[in-house]
């Protein structure tokens, strides 16, 4: 057991243009757990991005989408965890996984930035601690290294996000496991998870 998650964060893009872009992934985890807990999100400029918060066994727990662009997540995250004191450890951040074929999702702890630029920035906004947990969404990878830019901000054919929406709502069908801490328990079920 790792110490409860009391702040999850959803990367994205800001606007309509980008949300239902591949790279828009981890905020679509955070949607579908807002619905699930009643909660809505609303603009908050101080942390710069949309927020909600509910109650989970005496934990206040924070919701959060950037509304920073992607190489600029790591301002919104360490504006809300520094104010209401939260470690990196009990951050849970998603976000779009090129690694991971659609309808694919992983959760760990800790580990590099595999060169996404919202995991870059929060480590280098977190004074480089790494040790929060991921929740790694898979968006595929188009197969060339010069595709990559317009495939995360593409958006997926409707099978692919089929499968993606699939992948997430498995996860929060878990989200009570992941809020306890009970991490190992959650990736031995859900990392052999595929939609």
């Amino acid at each position: 057991m790792t110490d409860p998650v009391l702040l999850i964060v959803g990367l994205a893009n800001p606007g309509r243009e980008y949300e239902d872009t591949r790279h828009n992934a981890g905020a679509w985890f955070v949607n579908a757990l807002a619905r699930s807990r009643g909660v809505s999100l609303s603009e908050d400029k101080k942390y710069f991005g949309h927020t909600g918060t509910f109650t989970f066994e005496g934990n206040q727990v924070r919701l959060l989408i950037p509304t920073t662009y992607m190489n600029r997540s790591g301002q919104a995250t360490s504006a809300l965890a520094n104010f209401f004191k939260i470690p990196t450890s009990q951050m849970l951040v998603a976000h779009d996984e090129l690694d991971l074929a659609p309808g694919t999702i992983r959760l760990k702890i800790g580990g590099g930035h595999g060169g996404h630029n919202g995991l870059r920035d929060i480590v280098s906004r977190h004074g480089n601690q790494n040790n929060f947990i991921r929740l790694r969404v898979g968006i595929g990878h188009p197969g060339d290294a010069a595709l990559v830019t317009p495939h995360v901000l593409g958006k997926p054919s409707a099978a692919d996000r089929e499968k993606i929406e699939r992948a997430v709502d498995e996860a929060v069908s878990y989200s009570a496991d992941i809020l306890r801490g009970d991490i190992s328990r959650v990736m031995n079920n859900l990392n052999g998870f595929k939609a």
